[in-house]
Order: structure tokens, then C-alpha cells, then sequence
């Protein structure tokens, strides 16, 4: 406790990691405190699918692409498998084909193409083909496994990075001096504060007033016999109504219109289609959405059962059965994708307010560090 830091990153959350990342890489030394004995929330109940493609226009989508590259460097690095690279995005509606053509005319739909029914039967074998009008592909996205490249993450940055972790400390107190802790202060002249969905312990006077909420989620793993290799994650029409990047499109509107009169159980419920495969062949599916002042604590069966019915809609895998359940949950907020706050002038607050972490935590901690250590007019805006 008697060593100092330049900067200590409270909760190691892959937004916390990101900070602490930027941290080393700016030349600083760093330490981690966290209250668990590893990292347990939204980062490792997720899809550990780093997206590009899909998210919201300008600053966020910018984060992504830069994270996508952060993620493609460091994984080789520090163990962690790329287990599936691109995405494939079928269109089963004519509304949906619309949105991926008109997303193609944007600037994000730059280096993504339409590809053929047999490209796409390659890519993704038990990809249903009845029906399908369109089917739009990105090179960006990556994929790994979050419940262990989290884990690996962390493991690198302490044995090759020199980074500190303090596990199973709680942060009672963050002052100008550092970090206060049961057993005493730890000194930094600088405190990335990442939270994670706790909106009380600490700052929460600042995040009252920010009106955030907490999102939960159910996700699935689906194994089948004879499981074929999926060359992408795969989504589906419900996230091109869904994911910002196309929503907030003119074209999207129709889409849904219409998946809103056809299937109001799975547009109340917050559900889209992500299937990504994992080492062994099964595939981690999800997944829904519930809002409200805390994480839901029990999963609810019928939200499982719209989430099969999205994937038997794109994906044909006879003897498929269910081998594993949870939740999770994030911060979240109708106005925002980021929020960052200035407690003082060498402190900061920071949450994904969305379940984008793994897509764009990398970028944010690079801008996070540079506000504090080198800060101009350009970062903060971007921060904005």
C-alpha cells in the first residue's frame, strides 16, 4: 500500500482493462483494484463479439474500429484465440434487404459488400435459405471468448505489462490523493473509475443525475450434433431494427413497422439474433433486453423460448437443444453510448452505457488516459 501509481483503474471490466491498457502504453505505471476475486459481470456474460458494423454513427463507430484493432494486436499477445472473424447478416424480409442496401451507401458501409446465397451457405452452413432476399457481409468484426480472454487479458497486463492488481478490494473512497481501501490508501496521481452497472458505492450522485438505467439480458448456449464450423457470427432482421447503425437509417422504418406488427413479443423483449460458435463447437445465442432500476435476478423462460424461435429462424440444426443458461446486465441510457465524467481534474468516471464494452473499451480507455495525462479540445469532444 505504501507503493504509489500514476494512475490506479477501479473495476477490471474489459473498460477497466482498456483504461489500464492505455495506461501502460502511455508509459504509466498502473495498478487495478477490484472487489471480486476476478471479473465476473457484464465482460464475461457477454458474447465476447468485438462489433463494428452496426454501431451508432460518428464517435461510437469510430471507438469500434479502433478497438477492433487494439483487440487483433493484443490478442496474439497475451493467449487469446480469434475464434471467428466478419459477420454475416441475412435478409429474410424485403424491408431488411432495404436497410442493408442503404446501409452500404454510408460511409460505415464502406468496406462491407452483399454476398451470394452459396457465399453465405459457405460461411455459414446451416444457414436457412428459404426466404432469404439479401445477405450483407462485414470483414471488421472479431470474436473470442470472453469468459476467458478476460481472465487472459488481465493475466498478461500483470505479467508482461507490470500493471498491479489488487482482487477482492473494495474501493471505499476515491480522493485527489488516490484510492482509499480497507486496508489503507492506495496513492495515484490519477483514478480511472469504471463501475460497471453499480450505481451507489461510488460518484452516485454524479450517475443519479446522468439518469441511467440497468439493462438485463438472457443468453443461451445451443449445442447440436454434428455442429458444422461457422466461419462468422451470424445476425438476423430483428438487429438491423435494433443496432443504431441501422435503426436510426430512413430505410429502417419499414422494417420496423413491420417487425412490430408481426412479432410484438420478441420487439417488447428487447430480442435479436447473435449466434457466435465457440471452441467446441457450440454456440452462445442471445439475446433480450429488460430495463429497469436493477438487474432482473431470475431468468424468465418465455424470453428463452423467443430466443430458440429467433435462432430455428435463421439457422437450421436438427437435434439442437440448450446446454446452458444466464443473465447479465449493464448500465444503460436512452441519450448516450459513453459516459464520462471529471470528479476533479485527476479523476474520471467512465461507463459504456450499453452493452458495447467489448466493441469499444479499448478506444475509450485510450481517449480516457489522453484527458487526463494530455489533454486538448479534441479529446474532450470526443469524450462528449
Amino acid at each position: 500500500m505504501d507503493q504509489g501509481f500514476d494512475l490506479i483503474v477501479i473495476g477490471a471490466g474489459i473498460v477497466g482493462l482498456g483504461a489500464a491498457l492505455a495506461g501502460v502504453r502511455a508509459g504509466k505505471s498502473v495498478a487495478v483494484v477490484d472487489r471480486d476475486a476476478r471479473a465476473n459481470g457484464a465482460s464475461i456474460r457477454n458474447f465476447g463479439f468485438v462489433t463494428v458494423t452496426g454501431q451508432k454513427a460518428g464517435a461510437h463507430w469510430a471507438r469500434a474500429r479502433r478497438t477492433r484493432d487494439i483487440w487483433a494486436e493484443v490478442a496474439p499477445q497475451a493467449g487469446i484465440g480469434v475464434l471467428q472473424a466478419g459477420l454475416v447478416m441475412p435478409a429474410y424480409r424485403p424491408e431488411a434487404a432495404e436497410v442493408e442496401h442503404a446501409f452500404l451507401q454510408t460511409d460505415m458501409g464502406a468496406e462491407c459488400r452483399l454476398i451470394t446465397k452459396d457465399e453465405a451457405k459457405a460461411l455459414i452452413p446451416a444457414l436457412r435459405m428459404d426466404g432469404l432476399t439479401a445477405v450483407m457481409f462485414s470483414p471488421h468484426e472479431l470474436r473470442v471468448e470472453s469468459r476467458e480472454a478476460l481472465p487472459q487479458l488481465a493475466a498478461w497486463l500483470a505479467e508482461t505489462q507490470g500493471v498491479r492488481f489488487f482482487w477482492q478490494t473494495s474501493a471505499l473512497e476515491v480522493t485527489d490523493k488516490g484510492v482509499v481501501t480497507r486496508d489503507g490508501l492506495i496513492r495515484a496521481d490519477a483514478v480511472v473509475v469504471c463501475p460497471g452497472d453499480d450505481f451507489t458505492t461510488l460518484f452516485p450522485e454524479i450517475i443519479g443525475r446522468n439518469e441511467l438505467t440497468k439493462c438485463t439480458l438472457q443468453m443461451l448456449r445451443i449445442a447440436a450434433p454434428g455442429m458444422p464450423r461457422l466461419q462468422a457470427p451470424v445476425m438476423s432482421d430483428h438487429s438491423l431494427a435494433r443496432y443504431e447503425g441501422f435503426a436510426e437509417l430512413e430505410a429502417a422504418r419499414p422494417l420496423i413497422d413491420r417487425l412490430n406488427a408481426e412479432t410484438p413479443a420478441m420487439r417488447a423483449a428487447g430480442i435479436h439474433l447473435i449466434a457466435v460458435q465457440s471452441a467446441d463447437g457450440s454456440l452462445v445465442v442471445g439475446d433480450s433486453h429488460v430495463y429497469g432500476p436493477q438487474a432482473e435476478p431470475f431468468a424468465r423462460a418465455e424470453f428463452d423460448e423467443l430466443i430458440v424461435q429467433s435462432f430455428d429462424d435463421v439457422l437450421d440444426l436438427p437435434g439442437r437443444h440448450v446446454t446452458e443458461r444466464w443473465c447479465g446486465s449493464y448500465p444503460s441510457s436512452s441519450s448516450r453510448t459513453i459516459l464520462v465524467e471529471r470528479p476533479a481534474a485527476n479523476i474520471r468516471l467512465v461507463m459504456v452505457t450499453g452493452g458495447t464494452g467489448a466493441s469499444t473499451g479499448f478506444a475509450l480507455g485510450e481517449q480516457v488516459v489522453a484527458d487526463l495525462f494530455s489533454p486538448t479540445a479534441d479529446v474532450y469532444e470526443a469524450l462528449k
